[in-house]
This record gives structure tokens, C-alpha cells and sequence, in this order.
């Protein structure tokens, strides 16, 4: 009997001790917080608006054709609506060549003192040629074939890039002015052709409209500091999305797009904007804005965008905090 009950004894320890491990080995593990939980759980307001500005068209040319006035006819629709300018060099493109490889014509330029080659597919049962008029393709009928005008963009958009010396505006009252109007007299522009443009670049301008019509992000976060109860920031956003005017657009693209190119020729904005100094700000300050936004996205743009202190790129948002504080920064930040 005494023998049975040590042995029970001794089993009950060891099934104890089964029992000890698997509790270790089930605890609970403390999770890691995640970068976009602490964001969330540290913002002061469940609400928060940027003001989004975009441009919705564009045209450029070589700056000086702003003088032919038979030619700026044909930009005379769109130009009455470009009211931002972009001020810069684009490199020279020259064709050097062009050749038939079986059924496939290769096109060598040079851009930027660098050579490059666009292959195309000739269509079915032509041969390359070229005058002096340009390159084509021909078939038995002789009937003739130009290059694909966006296979050419295409190419130049991975190829070719704009550097931004200086960017301004024109509105006038009631947007009567347009880009071209103020390009004819602009000090800049002959200040910056005065000063020596390269042998391999051209002077050229980019003009932009910007969308008519205001563009609110909103975010709301449940998990913030300070909740709006009575709907007061919600109410602001709303104001400030139907009551921005155009030429305040405008201003706030402009500027905005200055900060970010930090263009040579520019001086205002390029250390000052965004500020509560700013009168062209005042208004998004005082219905507590959290960041002003400006893009940039062409798909057809046939070159990409790019200055001394921002990379080339087909597409560019410049975004500007309007407040320095952590506990204000509500968009367009990494999350883990």
C-alpha cells in the first residue's frame, strides 16, 4: 500500500511538471505597435484636411516662339487657361540615324549627349526611308507612314529632362491674364537667356492649368486625442472646399510647387512658404488645415520634371505640412 501511494505521489509530480511546461509555453507574447498605430494613437484630431491642387492640362514650347504670333494661335484655346509657367532647359534631341533591321526600324538620337535608340515595328509590307522632311515608312503603293507620335513620346519621357530654373503665374483680374501674356515682358525669362543657356540645351517653357475646382482630402481617425463632437472641423473643410477662389489656387500651387523645385531663378516661397506669415495661407490657417498638396501627373508629358535638389521623375506631388507638430501629421506617411 505505502509503495502504491509513493508511486502515486511521484507520478502526480511529474504530470505537475508536463503541466508547468506547457503553461510556459503558451504565455502570451507582447505584441510589437506598429508605426501607423502609435500615428494613429497620438494624433490630436479625429479630424484633418489638405487642400489638394492639381493640373488637369498643359502645353509647351521652345521659349522663343512667344514672339511668333502665327504660331501661338494654335495655343490660343489652352493658353487662355495656363496661368502657372515653368521656366527651364531641355536638352537638345537630334536624330543621328535610322536604319531597317528586317522588318523593324531603329532610330538613333542623341539626347543629352548621350545616344539612344527607338525600335519600332515597320507595318506589314513597308520599308524604312527618310528626307528632308524626316523619317517614314512606305509601302508598295507609295503611300507613306510617319513615325507614331506617341511611340516618340514615349521614348522621350524615359529619355529627356526638363530642368526647372523658375516658376510663376499670371492671373490678372478675373484670370484675364494668362502665362503668355506675362512670358512676352517677363525680366526673368531674358534674365535666364542672358545668362548663357548650353549649347546642348534648349530655353523652354511648360505651362500648366490648374483644375478649376478645389480637391479636399479628408482623414478621420477614431483613434486621436480630441474628438470633433459638434462638428466644427468637418464644417471647416466643407467651407473651404466650396469657398477657395481660383487665383487663391493658383497662388497656393505656385507657391507650393516653388518650395519644392526650389527653382535658381526663384526667390519668394523658396524659404518661406508654408508660414503663418503668408496672407496667400491665411485662410487655410485659420480653418486649421493640416498640409497643402500640388501635383504634377501627365502621362503624355514627353519628359520628365527634375531641378538641383528634386530627382527626374514623370510624375511629382509637392506636400507641405502646414504644422510642425507630430501630432498633426495625418497624411502620406510609412506605416510598418
Amino acid at each position: 500500500m505505502k509503495k502504491n501511494i509513493k508511486e502515486i505521489r511521484r507520478l502526480r509530480k511529474k504530470l505537475a511538471k508536463v503541466q508547468q511546461r506547457k503553461l510556459r509555453k503558451f504565455t502570451p507574447i507582447k505584441q510589437k505597435v506598429s508605426k501607423l498605430d502609435k500615428i494613429l494613437s497620438n494624433s490630436l484630431f479625429d479630424v484633418e484636411h489638405a487642400l489638394s491642387l492639381y493640373a488637369t492640362s498643359f502645353f509647351y514650347l521652345p521659349a522663343n516662339l512667344i514672339y511668333d504670333k502665327e504660331i501661338l494661335k494654335e495655343y490660343e484655346e489652352i493658353s487662355k487657361k495656363c496661368h502657372i509657367y515653368i521656366i527651364g532647359y531641355l536638352p537638345k534631341t537630334k536624330l543621328l540615324n535610322a536604319r531597317q533591321i528586317d522588318n523593324t526600324a531603329v532610330l538613333e538620337y542623341e539626347i543629352d549627349s548621350q545616344t539612344h535608340n527607338l525600335t519600332l515595328p515597320l507595318p506589314k509590307g513597308c520599308t524604312l526611308e527618310s528626307d528632308d522632311m524626316g523619317v517614314y515608312a512606305v509601302n508598295e503603293d507609295g503611300q507613306k507612314f510617319a513615325v507614331p507620335e506617341k511611340a516618340i513620346n514615349h521614348f522621350l519621357k524615359e529619355h529627356s529632362k526638363f530642368e526647372v530654373k523658375y516658376i510663376g503665374q499670371a492671373y490678372g483680374k478675373d484670370g484675364s491674364r494668362n502665362a503668355l501674356d506675362r512670358l512676352l515682358k517677363h525680366e526673368t525669362l531674358q534674365k535666364i537667356s542672358l545668362t548663357g543657356v548650353p549649347a546642348d540645351k534648349n530655353l523652354q517653357l511648360l505651362l500648366l492649368e490648374v483644375e478649376p475646382n478645389t480637391q479636399l482630402i479628408t482623414a478621420l481617425n477614431p483613434f486621436a486625442k480630441i474628438k470633433d463632437k459638434n462638428g466644427t472641423r468637418i464644417k471647416a473643410g466643407i467651407n473651404k472646399l466650396f469657398n477657395t477662389t481660383e487665383q487663391e489656387r493658383i497662388s497656393l500651387y505656385e507657391a507650393a510647387l516653388i518650395r519644392y523645385f526650389y527653382p535658381q531663378f526663384n526667390k519668394e516661397f523658396k524659404d518661406s512658404f508654408p508660414s503663418t506669415r503668408l496672407k496667400v495661407l491665411q485662410d487655410c490657417y485659420d480653418k486649421d488645415f493640416s498640409m497643402v498638396t500640388a501635383e504634377i501627373i501627365f502621362d503624355d508629358l514627353p519628359f520628365q520634371l527634375y531641378s538641383e535638389v528634386v530627382e527626374p521623375s514623370r510624375s511629382h506631388m509637392a506636400k507641405h505640412d502646414l504644422h510642425n507638430d507630430k501630432q498633426r501629421k495625418a497624411f502620406f506617411y510609412e506605416a510598418d
